[in-house]
């Protein structure tokens, strides 16, 4: 039984403020620190068996609490400081016990919630994302059920805060809402808008790929604005659920850059036209906008996902084997090297510095054991290049188990005799794995459009002008194909096994694109029209002009190619 002056009553409600939760527990704190009635003054006028609380122990009680906590002062501030920075450091000892402090001393138990629910999107965040589920749950049954039982559920949430893996990585929004705010608005992507407002007007939502359509419910494409191309916000940790899914984001994400750095005007993929599909040429006044079109529509993403899995595939790699990249470019088949060889070694041969520098920074995101050996230079310089790099490589092999490659051997003028040197750089039972494109069996322009409305001559002519591309045998690029490739090797002596692949990738023909194929003299490699030109008359290359334009512009086509995936072993 518990008898209270009313004075003390009127004290505790003026402490508590209005906050009957408040109230409660310093009458509780009160009764708790006074002692039984028979201790009481003897001159008092009061029931032996009750517990009487005077304005004196009702002060001297809540002074206690003040002592110990003050949810103004710095101690506030502190204990709650050190109970998250303990769920921070995964330590539930400690995190439970400054809880504990705070839940003492009267703290609001939704305080402590809402701390725990922001910890948990902050500091664990997609490491577990049941996290969040978690700290809500338990917050609403804190808010059913109360006092005092409502506590196993504070411990049960700081306990899982405290154990769950942790990740900032949730801070990538505030690296978005940066960008933001100091950009100029660049809109909305077309293929991004929405298709019901406007759509044969402006075209909203044209050349967007239905990502369920697709294998694996997923297809390169481009969501960001085109000023932002490439642009990483999400760095997924190597914790939890995140360390299950970063290799994955990490995948698709080097496909796409693999797939936009090939569409650069500079790149040694170019075939004789000027006309490959992994290449094109941009107008000086946007080519960025160009890029972001091409990339959007075409599934040059998944095609190089797939292309860089089976080289890597045929090249039989364990996780301890030594790997060289013969032409690292963007990283495609480096990095899922890296991540299939964690006991070995994998080195890239960037064959530009631009290439080697952006290798090196995105090499630098990893631990340092699992970084890649970046080396400028081609297989040829191998030897020297070790010499060049002893003081800041450890010694570079020069026998590999695997030599991987795309395209390595393009631009090549005695392709067998380059692979039979690249096969003494092989350790016994080693792999030579490539993938290369048959510019030789690209696709034909004069097959995209309908001829029939000119005169059969003329018709004849421009077939006759676009093979005569591929019929040149002083250019390594288009003088071979698989079956004279395959019986060149064979005559070094080489043990070789090989498949041809063919695919077909849709290409969005533009005007850029449109003026590319038909630039006049000047440009770095013949146009399209200057093949033409040696068959055909300058008003007859304007009048196929015409008729590309009318039938292609604006329309997504089909681009045939063939890749031959060849195998060598080295069975000395």
């Amino acid at each position: 039984h518990i008898e209270i002056d009313d004075d003390a009553l009127d004290h505790l409600v003026n402490v508590a403020n209005g906050d009957a939760r408040a109230a409660l527990n310093a009458l509780e704190l009160a009764v708790e620190t006074t002692g039984p009635p028979a201790s009481q003054s003897a001159g008092q006028s009061v029931n032996r068996s009750a517990i009487h609380i005077t304005l004196e122990i009702a002060e001297e009680s809540i002074q206690q609490r003040a002592v110990l906590y003050d949810k103004e002062g710095d101690y506030h501030f502190d204990t709650i400081s050190a109970f998250i920075k303990s769920l921070r450091g995964s330590d539930p000892d400690a995190a439970l016990y400054w809880m504990a402090k705070m839940v003492y001393a009267g703290e609001s138990p939704r305080f402590i919630f809402r701390r725990m629910i922001i910890f948990a999107g902050e500091d664990i965040g997609m490491a577990d994302p049941n996290a969040i589920s978690v700290a809500m749950a338990c917050a609403q049954a804190f808010e059913y059920v109360g006092l005092p039982e409502g506590r196993f559920h504070l411990a049960e949430a700081a306990i899982y805060l405290a154990t769950a893996p942790k990740s900032n990585s949730t801070f990538a929004f505030f690296d978005a809402l940066t960008h933001v705010k100091e950009e100029a608005d660049s809109g909305v992507p077309n293929h991004l808008r929405d298709a019901n407002r406007d759509k044969e007007g402006f075209g909203h939502g044209e050349g967007y790929l239905y990502p369920h359509a697709y294998r694996d419910h997923w297809v390169a494409q481009q969501y960001l604005p085109t000023s932002l191309q490439g642009k990483l916000f999400y760095q997924p940790s190597d914790q939890g659920y995140e360390a299950r899914i970063r290799h994955d984001v990490a995948r698709k994400r080097e496909a796409q850059l693999a797939a936009m750095l090939a569409q650069e005007a500079d790149s040694p993929g170019h075939d004789a036209a000027g006309v490959g599909i992994e290449v094109f040429t941009f107008s000086p006044d946007d080519p960025a906008r160009e890029r972001w079109l091409q990339r959007t529509v075409s599934n040059a993403g998944a095609h190089l996902g797939q292309l860089r899995d089976r080289v890597l595939d045929n090249a039989r790699l364990s996780r301890h084997s030594l790997v060289l990249d013969l032409k690292a470019g963007s990283g495609l088949l480096t990095w899922e090297a890296v991540r299939r060889t964690p006991e070995g070694g994998v080195y890239a041969l960037a064959h530009s510095s631009r290439d080697a520098e952006a290798l090196r920074q995105m090499a630098a995101q990893l631990n340092e054991l699992e970084r890649p050996f970046v080396l400028e230079g081609t297989a040829a310089q191998l030897p020297e290049l070790g010499a060049r790099a002893a003081d800041t490589l450890p010694q570079l092999p020069q026998q590999f188990d695997a030599l991987v490659g795309h395209n390595a051997l393009l631009e090549e003028p005695d392709k067998a005799a380059f692979v039979s040197m690249l096969n003494a750089h092989l350790l016994p039972a080693g792999r030579l794995s490539l993938a290369e494109r048959i510019a030789k069996q690209n696709q034909r322009l004069y097959n995209l459009v309908d001829l029939a409305e000119l005169d059969a001559d003329l018709c004849s002519r421009i077939q006759q002008a676009e093979e005569a591309i591929y019929a040149d045998d002083d250019d390594p690029l288009v003088n071979w194909d698989a079956p004279t490739l395959i019986a060149a090797l064979e005559k070094e002596g080489l043990t070789v096994t090989h498949q041809i692949e063919n695919d077909a990738q849709q290409v969005q023909i533009t005007e850029a694109l449109l003026a590319r194929w038909f630039a006049p003299k000047g440009a770095a490699k013949p146009s399209y029209a200057q093949h033409l030109s040696a068959y055909l008359s300058p008003a007859e290359i304007d009048q196929v002009a015409t008729l590309f334009k009318r039938q292609l512009l604006n329309k997504t086509i089909e681009w045939k190619a063939q890749t031959l995936y060849l195998q060598v072993e080295n069975l000395r």
